[in-house]
């Protein structure tokens, strides 16, 4: 947003306050546009402390607003602002887990409700990213006009637009058939994605279609666990690990679907890589656990339970490859005319802050 906003001559003035001591990989870019990059000087779970840091660089910085991003934990940030001269505090809502930083799940049940109440009552606007993850953050409580809203994430397409991914070489830097059709997982590999199920959906898929690969874009703990899954399946040559890639666009456009079998309960937030896979002309599997909101009109989906086993989705991947790949043109198309296209997210960002 704050690169578009530069492209688009609008001046703003942000400050990024980030809890974790480390540099970020978006550090260097961010201040490149021109924007202050504070790393706190003690880490949050030295609560105290935090709160007195962050004071401190609220009262130096004299701000006009304060902008959340910690969903319920948001609360310190608020109430390390208490008293202060700021015109505008919001919290935004990125997931509906409504995660609390401690493994006590004791403490978790204790925290949760009053920090929810302390951001319902310091914030002016409290936005969630999709209409699922607001409603979830208000637990029952209807949305107050001018308080309550729903702000979608801007998604740029232009690295989608005019793509020249060569399907042929990405098989062979590989090590795949050259007529392998690649089930791709795009994402985090942790249990809150569930990405172990690919690897059975794959070993069924296999069993009506046996060109069928799968191939996992991303990292994280239960890259060991796929791989165990995949060896006492018999899959391991059919199945590729890539890491962490800067290039997905391309890797969407070398694939035949996309997967993302997230557990149904809590339900993801937003589901980014759903549009970009949109907008790639891939057709996708997706479990209940994704909101509505991340589909275009023109989208090419399954929605199925994952009580319904992985013999189901692969007999639901074969039926979405009968029909034709759903068009780019049209996907690009449709993501213009919504919520997250990057224009309307930019005017919809900036106008929480007045």
């Amino acid at each position: 947003m704050l690169g578009h906003a530069r492209k688009r001559e609008i001046e703003v003035d942000w400050t990024f306050y980030c809890i974790l001591k480390q540099p970020g990989a978006m550090d260097e870019k961010a201040r490149a546009l021109g924007a202050r990059v504070i790393h706190s000087p003690v880490p949050i779970v030295r609560k105290a402390e935090f709160v007195r840091a962050l004071r401190m660089e609220l009262r130096r910085g004299e701000y006009d607003v304060l902008h959340c991003h910690h969903d319920i934990v948001s609360a310190v940030y608020l109430l390390a602002a208490s008293g202060m001269p700021i015109r505008r505090r919001i919290v935004h809502v990125h997931n509906a887990d409504e995660a609390v930083l401690t493994p006590s799940r004791l403490k978790q049940h204790l925290y949760r409700e009053p920090m929810r109440r302390v951001c319902l009552f310091m914030a002016d606007r409290i936005v969630g990213i999709s209409n699922h993850t607001l409603d979830t953050f208000l637990a029952g409580r209807a949305r107050r006009p001018q308080r309550d809203s729903v702000h979608y994430y801007g998604l740029d397409p232009t690295p989608f637009e005019n793509i020249a991914a060569d399907r042929a070489e990405f098989r062979r830097q590989w090590e795949l058939p050259e007529d392998a059709l690649i089930l791709l997982f795009g994402g985090r590999l942790v249990p809150e994605k569930n990405p172990v199920f690919a690897v059975d959906v794959l070993a069924n898929l296999r069993c009506i279609e046996p060109r069928a690969v799968a191939v996992f874009a991303g990292a994280g703990s239960q890259e060991p666990d796929i791989l165990v899954r995949a060896r006492e399946l018999g899959m391991e040559n059919s199945v590729r690990l890539l890491g962490w890639r800067n290039d997905m666009p391309e890797i969407m456009s070398c694939s035949d679907w996309f997967i993302l079998p997230h557990p149904e309960h809590p339900v993801e937030g937003f589901g980014v890589a759903v549009v970009e896979a949109q907008l790639a002309g891939l057709r996708m599997l997706l479990s209940r656990g994704i909101p509505d909101d991340p589909l275009l009109p023109t989208a090419c989906c399954r929605r199925l339970p994952l009580s319904g086993g992985s013999k189901e989705w692969a007999i639901a991947a074969m039926e979405l490859l009968r029909n034709p790949a759903p068009s780019r043109v049209a996907a690009q198309a449709a993501l213009r005319k919504s919520p997250m296209n990057m224009d309307q997210a930019l005017n919809g960002l900036l106008a929480l802050h007045t």
